[in-house]
């Protein structure tokens, strides 16, 4: 029989938002639940399979992408299970240290789907199924797969967050099972965005976390996505295989027999940040405007605030590149916010504390590269975020009067 174990310490996640965990430290959703360890078992003709939409979460950074599943019910043998691509184990071995370097390794889970649906009914998450049409041979051999797939020795995959997620291992199941048997329509869709589009276009409504992501993500993200590549998504995995065509016999048929609403909430509003980044950063290049007027008229520095400046640009300098160099964060590669973000302001904060006398080069390297950076600010490979602009900003009024004023 088809059964159910425990696995300890297991963590459910939705879609593309593990994604950020380590990059802006965003909060992680813990439910404990069992998984799938099965033996070969047939299913009855009765037997049907499903893809499974869940909503985002327009509060939460690490839901805001929603979630995909595959649902495998059938009434006449008494079970209806959730295979969640989904889930990782906090009791690997370690798990930091691989999650700080990009080894991130999850796993597939299968449970009973009424706790599935249960868990985003609770968090006011929208459950959409596509009850797929499918031959009896090709359900059979989507579930064996699946089956086997759970076992404790094949459950476990290395995560991608744009590549290989819980949505995109939707699309190769069904791939890896149908073959040739299937086919995915995008004659209709017109590829026209980046990963980076995307994703900002998703986080909205969370303006810091996008912010986060922008600066901890480089230039690999700003390719623009194939048809294919949009399955990273769960709503682009319910739009393809709604437009799929799956071969019956000799007739192909659509893809999708049957489309449930299982479960709709009331709309939320999404929460609106307190302190907005155009806020926060503008109301500090207003400061730094102002102290810097000061500092001309009695020409002298405020060093306390160039050490604040250029020290945490300087930190975040380091911390992307050794993002890009020392981890398999593959996305993290050639960052152009290193523009501003540049790793060497540590050393300018060294010698203008030490008011060395190589203090001015420093600084008059900095105004030529701030200025380059402002003016082709729209042009870079990278598309910079916009709430930066104020930053690189201040640093550059920062620098200008440093060379001006230790000359």
């Amino acid at each position: 029989m088809f059964k159910i174990t425990a696995y300890p310490s297991i963590v459910y996640l939705s879609n593309v938002k593990r994604i950020f965990v380590w990059l802006i430290g965003a909060l992680l959703i813990l439910i404990s639940s069992p998984a799938a360890k099965a033996q070969t078992y047939r299913l009855s003709e009765a037997a049907e399979i499903s893809v499974i939409t869940c909503g985002p979460d327009v509060n939460e950074l690490y839901s805001a992408f929603g979630h995909s599943a595959i649902r495998v019910r059938d009434p006449q043998l008494g079970f209806d299970y959730a295979f969640n691509y989904g889930v990782f184990d906090f009791d690997q071995p370690n798990f930091y240290l691989n999650f700080a370097r990009g080894r991130n390794f999850y796993m597939l889970a299968a449970y009973d789907f009424a706790d599935f649906e249960n868990s985003y009914r609770r968090a006011e998450r929208f459950i959409h199924e596509q009850v797929l049409q499918l031959t009896y041979a090709q359900k059979q051999k989507i579930f064996d797969f699946l089956v086997w797939n759970a076992q404790k020795e094949n459950r476990t995959y290395r995560y991608d967050y744009y590549r290989d997620n819980c949505a995109s291992r939707i699309r190769d199941v069904l791939q890896s099972q149908l073959g040739a048997d299937v086919k995915w329509d995008s004659s209709s869709f017109e590829p026209q965005h980046s990963f980076r589009q995307k994703t900002d276009e998703y986080l909205g409504p969370l303006p810091w976390g996008d912010l986060g992501i922008d600066i901890c993500l480089g230039a690999p993200i700003d390719r623009q996505m194939t048809a294919w590549q949009y399955m990273f998504l769960p709503d682009y995995i319910d739009y393809f295989v709604q437009h799929a065509q799956v071969k019956s016999d000799s007739a192909w048929l659509p893809l999708t027999r049957e489309r449930v609403v299982i479960f709709e909430p009331e709309p939320i509003d999404a929460w609106i940040a307190f302190v907005h980044p155009w806020i926060a950063f503008g109301s500090l290049l207003a400061i730094v405007v102002a102290i810097s007027l000061w500092d001309w008229r009695r020409q002298n520095l405020s060093r306390w605030l160039d050490v604040l400046l250029f020290g945490v640009a300087g930190l975040i300098g380091v911390l992307l590149l050794m993002l890009w160099t020392l981890t398999d964060h593959h996305d993290a590669a050639s960052n152009f916010n290193l523009l501003w973000a540049f790793p060497l302001h540590l050393v300018g904060v060294y010698l203008l504390l030490k008011r060395s006398s190589f203090t001015t080069g420093y600084f008059r390297f900095c105004v030529i590269q701030l200025s380059a950076t402002l003016v082709f600010w729209p042009w870079w490979p990278q598309e910079l975020n916009v709430f930066l602009l104020p930053i690189a900003g201040a640093l550059l009024i920062r620098s200008a009067l440093i060379w001006r004023l230790t000359k």
